[in-house]
């Protein structure tokens, strides 16, 4: 009898403190937690729309455990909650804490985070006649196993890629990256998706104010969702009308993690395989990872071609155009005839002639693209031969011609990033008209506005023409060629880190250092 009046006067002073809590919450604009079991599973389904993966269990004398089997870990939920709470007594949320052997375990008495703590993985345990509950994340670990990189590949270096799970993402930046000045901020997008979006950067390296100009730029966002890294790019890079990315979306955790120990800010999207990188300079697309890993003489010479092959694939096509159509008096004599006789059964200008074999090369591209791998290459080796014989054969075009666009396409393949591979796949095309319109003045024209849209290009504040203009000579080191690593001790200025010095180049010298030890 005396058990029964201490639990009842026990609850009734429990309710008092709850409802001068919700009172409290209520001022606030916060919603509670009930103490009664059955107020808090009603407000639960309620805030889910009695959706059909919620799941309600009881555990006497007084546990409900309320959560949604597709987001959380079953065998965890079996093996060490559910087993561990089968106690048989009256349990608090206070002993809840000790009881549980899982590593994220908290309490909360805000009804709307117990439910967004519910959506993100984790199991609510309500204990009758408490206002407060305990939130047991178990999110389920279902993802992709690593794998190589598809749209990266490198021949030496690591052969990993990131996922779509952000917490293996970034488990594989803190392998890379050891150091306790590895930050990890991470916010919460998106109205509607409720995405988390993970901003990391090294202290005392990344610039302070950068730091704060990209979080303030993804925490001012009020849209529905974000899901996918090259969205967010979309979102807060500093010119969305231009055509040029301004952020580099790469997949390799080494790429990711070389930028970071530059300078420079990384953002991962959980969900998404590719990871943001600012800033982002237009010469430091056209590098790759690989090129810090072969020797300065094979690099620059790698770079000078990759930079020669764009240079080629934008301007060879315009050139023939503007050459057949204003200026043949630029044509080597012995290419006349040659020339001459592979166009006398075309039936089209040179303009049109080049803009029809672009559109088919570009068919075959994005067909070999959005078709399985296996028959998406066969599709743009044999579509190409075939369609490429017929037209000649037909007198459609030139063999000459049917050359040129190849080589171009060929050697848009070069750029190591696939978003600037797409820019120069898209501005040759203007070019080409230019080109058919004014022969060489056009192209001049195309040049220079394009020239002066880079010029006037920023990335996270920074000159996107860097370090060409302004000029920055120390710079020039890592830009076209790659010196040896003596000469490149130096951080990227663009990224005005804090600490300038990568390393100290008279630890790799062995003459100085036998010096000293004299």
């Amino acid at each position: 009898m005396f058990r029964k009046r201490f639990n009842s006067t026990f609850i009734k002073e429990q309710s008092g403190v709850a409802g001068e809590k919700n009172k409290a919450s209520e001022e606030n604009g916060e919603s509670a937690v009930p103490i009664s079991k059955n107020d808090f599973i009603q407000m639960v389904s309620n805030a889910v729309h009695h959706s059909s993966d919620l799941n309600i269990k009881s555990i006497p004398p007084n546990l409900t455990l309320i959560y949604i089997d597709t987001l959380v870990d079953g065998e965890v939920l079996k093996k060490h909650i559910i087993q561990d709470l089968f106690t048989g007594k009256d349990v608090s949320p206070e002993s809840i804490l000790s009881i549980l052997t899982i590593a994220q375990v908290k309490l909360s008495s805000n009804l709307d985070d117990t439910i967004a703590a519910m959506m993100d993985g984790s199991v609510l345990i309500h204990v009758e006649g408490y206002s407060q509950v305990v939130l047991a994340n178990i999110p389920t670990n279902e993802s992709r196993a690593l794998s190589a990189p598809e749209n990266e590949s490198q021949v030496i270096g690591a052969q990993v890629a990131f996922n779509e799970s952000l917490s293996t993402s970034v488990s594989l930046i803190r392998r890379y990256i050891k150091n306790r000045n590895l930050c990890n901020e991470k916010i919460e997008l998106g109205k509607q998706s409720k995405t988390t979006v993970a901003m990391l950067y090294i202290k005392g390296v990344a610039s302070e104010e950068m730091v704060n100009t990209l979080r303030q730029r993804i925490t001012n966002l009020n849209v529905d969702s974000v899901l996918d890294s090259a969205i967010l790019e979309h979102l807060i890079n500093d010119n969305t009308l231009s055509i040029f990315p301004q952020m580099l979306l790469t997949e390799r955790p080494d790429k990711f993690c070389a930028e970071l120990l530059n300078g420079k800010l990384g953002v991962i999207v959980d969900g998404s395989s590719f990871a943001l990188v600012c800033p982002h300079s237009f010469i430091e697309f056209f590098q790759s990872q690989e090129d810090l890993n072969l020797r300065w003489q094979i690099a620059s010479f790698v770079r000078l071609l990759r930079f020669s092959a764009v240079v080629l694939s934008v301007f060879l096509t315009p050139l023939y155009v503007a050459a057949l159509t204003f200026h043949y008096e630029v044509i080597p004599e012995t290419l006349v005839v040659p020339l001459s006789e592979s166009r006398a059964l075309v039936p089209f200008p040179p303009l049109l002639e080049a803009l029809l074999i672009e559109l088919i090369i570009e068919l075959l591209r994005e067909a070999g693209v959005r078709l399985p791998t296996k028959v998406g290459q066969t599709i743009g080796i044999v579509g190409g031969i075939v369609i490429g014989t017929a037209a000649v054969q037909a007198g459609i075009t030139s063999n000459i011609l049917i050359i040129i666009v190849a080589l171009g396409a060929l050697s848009s393949f070069t750029t190591p990033s696939y978003m600037m591979g797409n820019v120069i796949r898209i501005i040759r095309f203007p070019l080409i008209l230019l080109a058919g319109f004014w022969g060489f003045y056009g192209i001049m024209l195309g040049f220079c506005f394009i020239l002066i849209h880079l010029l006037r290009q920023t990335s996270l504040g920074s000159p996107y023409t860097a370090p060409f203009y302004p000029p920055r000579l120390i710079d020039w080191r890592d830009s076209l060629v790659r010196l040896p690593l003596p000469f490149t001790f130096k951080r990227p200025s663009n990224t005005r880190p804090e600490d300038q010095d990568k390393y100290e180049p008279e630890p790799i010298n062995p003459e100085k250092n036998e010096q000293k030890v004299k």
